[in-house]
């Protein structure tokens, strides 16, 4: 029986167009990411990750190719599309409270109050924030918005989790657990999660496969395997194997870059 894809992207390519200047951002990109399955894309700048994240979540139209969520094109049905996103910044409601923020996709959707706060609150027990439902964004911090952003991503329960560097601006500490946070979070859902990542050991702690693009115009330049066990853990990094994993990384990210 043929592997359930909760998502699927085939020959894909995209074109910028500029005055006298076209930019091949992406070009013939073929992708599957299986039910449950948490796949990071790593590689150089401007490369073409998170214009591949925005194709995925229906952002940005592709030049040439198909892409289908759960075997439907994301345009078929917009308001049904179950996809949720989390970027760098988590670009909360400023006059919205932390419950109200994690609620809104489900009060655009015509959920009841009672059902989309009972939502909300299991999400913020989910990501723990329980204690900050009435709280404002602004009382935040840097990491705890981003929970909430992730909670928010979560609350329509999504078939595809995308996330484009949702803690590259934090500290190591911080990043550390909330990469923690979020390995649970999709141990206890389920939900298939892409990762746009520059970091190498990030991808390594987190994914099932690690894909490698190439410098501009983004190609799959390799994927690697991941088969670390889980649950993961911040003791993953002592295995020999995740070692091996971001040496191996390491190299296909210097192929790139060195023909940047």
């Amino acid at each position: 029986m043929a592997e359930a894809l909760s998502a699927e992207v085939r020959d894909l390519s995209l074109v910028y167009r500029g005055r006298g200047r076209d930019v091949i951002a992406l070009s013939e990109v073929s992708l599957g990411i299986a039910q449950g399955e948490f796949v990071s894309l790593i590689g150089p700048s401007g490369c073409g990750k998170s214009t591949l994240l925005r194709v995925l979540g229906d952002l940005l139209t592709p030049t040439q190719g198909t892409v289908s969520i759960k075997g439907r094109t994301p345009r078929a049905e917009r308001l049904d599309r179950r996809i949720g996103f989390v970027f760098q910044e988590a670009a909360l409601l400023e006059w919205r409270s932390v419950l109200d923020n994690i609620a809104l996709p489900l009060e655009l959707r015509g959920a009841s109050r009672r059902d989309r706060e009972a939502r909300a609150r299991a999400l913020i027990e989910l990501v723990g924030l329980t204690g900050f439902e009435a709280a404002w964004p602004r009382q935040l911090s840097g990491g705890m918005r981003q929970r909430a952003a992730i909670a928010r991503a979560l609350s329509t329960e999504p078939d595809l989790l995308l996330l484009d560097e949702p803690f590259g601006a934090l500290d190591q500490i911080t990043r550390d657990r909330l990469n923690m946070e979020l390995a649970r979070i999709h141990e206890v859902t389920g939900v298939s999660v892409v990762l746009v990542t520059h970091s190498i050991r990030e991808a390594v702690l987190l994914s099932d496969r690690i894909v490698v693009m190439t410098p501009r115009p983004g190609r799959i330049e390799r994927i690697l395997d991941d088969p670390l066990p889980r649950p993961r853990s911040l003791g993953t990094r002592l295995l020999p194997a995740y070692e091996d994993l971001v040496r191996a990384g390491s190299r296909e990210l210097e192929k790139g870059y060195a023909n940047v």
